[in-house]
């Protein structure tokens, strides 16, 4: 409880240091603490990000699930939650949202899915 109390009273003074500090001891104790970033592409896991950026460059949830080797629901859920935390509403929102580090710069890094 005393590492989750400086965690939080570490962000509420925007003490990074601090902050980083309690963080890594609490997944060191074996704590679950929440993510630093609520909402904004900061806050997605790696799955939602993964999908969220192959959904943002055009492909379908069949085709992210079948790239992925996921049930087209996972994708949805992850979707989502994605969503939810870029406070997006559309596919069509996702590029913007997620920003320019998740589009493919060079060849070969397209994500590609069997029709």
């Amino acid at each position: 409880m005393p590492l989750r109390s400086g965690l939080r009273l570490a962000r509420d003074c925007d003490a990074t240091g601090l902050e980083e500090s309690a963080y890594q001891e609490l997944l060191a104790a074996g704590a679950r603490p929440r993510r630093q970033q609520p909402s904004g592409a900061a806050a997605l896991t790696p799955s939602e990000r993964r999908i969220a950026a192959m959904a943002a460059q055009g492909l379908s949830n069949r085709q992210i699930a079948q790239g992925l080797f996921l049930s087209v629901k996972t994708v949805e859920m992850h979707l989502g939650h994605s969503y939810s935390k870029l406070s997006i509403a559309s596919r069509s929102q996702l590029l913007a949202a997620l920003g320019a580090s998740d589009a493919p710069t060079a060849p070969g890094q397209e994500f590609s899915a069997a029709p």
